[in-house]
């Protein structure tokens, strides 16, 4: 590990500054005096199977054995497991890992999840809480303020992050990571659904490393040297292949070997693409016979949507009533961003019901398959799983899901996509427009509510988008979390 960050380090052949590698062996050195980093301190780990994600995919979580009661733990599956690294930091990483977790499962194997926010005590865990709670706070001003997001916002989440020399600073972070996967077998699958997991995977010596990259526009930031990318769109691969506007201070003149990145699809959850022939049908048919259409608003990880989503409420509010539509709202587990939606509804005396039984959710759900659904539906969960689960379970009952284009640009159900939540966002609402099962970022509000008027009123667009949706799944487009899981298998050593 020292010789890796020792002063003349390349990447992929290409030379890095050295002041881009002290650089980044001051911001490790920063975090592991700040948090008591222990390189020493490893758990011992072992597999434990609870919870929502154990019931519904057979997830056990990785976990350190002295934090579990006696003998609750099972060893590792060297065989037929997969891990999946997470960092519990925004929804789409979370979405991503679990649409592979339902893939494994359904080609055979035993998905373990390996949360780096599970241990609390380590500098990992306070580290990773420390900058979600900057990040967090970051997106949330850009939806208040326009200068912020312009020229603070976009920069940090599009151009810094674009640069290779990121790649190497986050690469050096990672290493706070890496006693946390002592105890994993060296050669079992691994998948990074963030790129922290990713390099602290290679730096702790896994050698079948599978980087899941999120969304459509190429940034250094997810690059995982001595991995395997799996990208979800042929723009993104030629973005990272040829390591695309990634220079910044450095002139790059080597690439990104063949070998290193794979074109996989869209990660979506076997469910919904073992579903989605008939979830398509039923929209049709809802639209067909003049059915109440539901649409689906989903609120990120950094819970920065309120505002919009109270003025879709208002704007919608003559269509709920006489029925023409129905709102989900899932609010994941942001009780703060709910009692601040809450303020704005009863403002405007607008009636909701609300969900937070996870028991209840279900019903709600299957009940909606074949029964009519007026009013609001508000979704609030503690359990950080079902927070995020629940859009993937009512997205198949929905006709249009609302949202920015995050990770959510990549499922199969028709979308309307609102403002961006960082630059590197946009290119999620181009792939969704270009495939044709979304629309075109509506940063405006006059174009958001002219589009938003079209579907709940014409039915043009929603047939478009459910032909497309057909179209993509005959073409193999959402087998991306399929294909991960049969990559990460083809990289394995006999």
């Amino acid at each position: 590990m020292k010789e890796r960050y020792s002063l003349g380090r390349t990447l992929y052949g290409n030379p890095i500054p050295d002041s881009i590698v002290r650089k980044a062996e001051r911001r490790f050195s920063k975090y592991a005096a700040k948090f008591g980093f222990d390189p020493e301190a490893s758990p011992s780990l072992v597999a434990l199977g609870e919870g929502r994600g154990f019931e519904d995919f057979g997830i056990r979580n990785l976990l350190d054995a002295a934090s579990v009661p006696p003998g609750a733990g099972e060893p590792i599956d060297g065989k037929k497991g997969v891990v999946i690294g997470t960092i519990r930091m925004g929804f789409g990483h979370c979405r991503m890992a679990i649409a592979i977790a339902s893939a494994a499962r359904s080609l055979g194997h035993e998905p373990y999840w390996l949360d780096l926010m599970s241990f609390p005590d380590s500098a990992a865990s306070k580290t990773i809480k420390y900058l979600e709670d900057l990040y967090n706070l970051g997106s949330r001003i850009s939806q208040r303020s326009k200068f912020f997001n312009k020229y603070v916002w976009e920069y940090v989440t599009g151009t810094a992050a674009q640069r290779l020399t990121f790649s190497v600073e986050e690469d050096a972070l990672s290493r706070l990571f890496v006693p946390l996967y002592r105890d994993l077998p060296k050669d079992i699958p691994f998948f990074s659904t963030h790129p922290w997991t990713g390099h602290a995977a290679v730096n702790a010596g896994l050698t079948d490393v599978v980087t899941i990259v999120p969304d459509n526009f190429p940034l250094a930031f997810h690059v995982v040297e001595g991995s395997c990318h799996a990208v979800q769109s042929p723009s993104s691969y030629m973005g990272y292949r040829s390591l695309h506007s990634m220079g910044g201070p450095v002139r790059l003149s080597s690439c990104m070997p063949e070998s290193e990145i794979s074109l996989t699809g869209h990660y979506v959850d076997h469910e919904i693409v073992a579903g989605l022939e008939g979830d398509c049908e039923a929209r049709l048919e809802r639209m067909r016979d003049r059915r109440t259409r539901r649409f689906l608003l989903t609120m990120g990880g950094a819970g920065a949507q309120v505002r919009r989503f109270a003025a879709i409420a208002r704007t919608c509010r003559d269509a709920i009533d006489s029925k023409r539509l129905a709102l989900f709202i899932n609010m994941g587990d942001h009780k703060g961003r709910w009692a601040d939606l809450e303020a704005e509804l009863r403002a405007s005396s607008i009636p909701w019901t609300l969900h937070t039984d996870w028991a209840e959710t279900r019903s709600f759900v299957e009940e909606s398959r074949s029964g009519d659904v007026s009013g609001i539906h508000v979704f609030l969960h503690d359990d950080f799983f079902s927070a995020v689960y629940s859009t993937n379970l009512l997205m198949r009952v929905s006709d249009v899901m609302i949202t920015k284009p995050s990770e959510l640009s990549f499922y199969p159900v028709p979308k309307l996509f609102i403002q961006r939540v960082g630059r590197h966002e946009a290119w999620g609402a181009i792939r969704g427009s270009e495939i044709g099962d979304g629309t075109i970022e509506t940063a405006s509000e006059t174009g958001l509510f002219r589009t938003l008027k079209l579907l709940i009123e014409e039915d043009d667009l929603g047939k478009l988008y459910n032909a497309n949706i057909l179209r993509n799944w005959r073409d193999g487009v959402y087998d991306g979390a399929y294909n991960a899981v049969k990559l990460a298998d083809s990289l394995r050593r006999p």
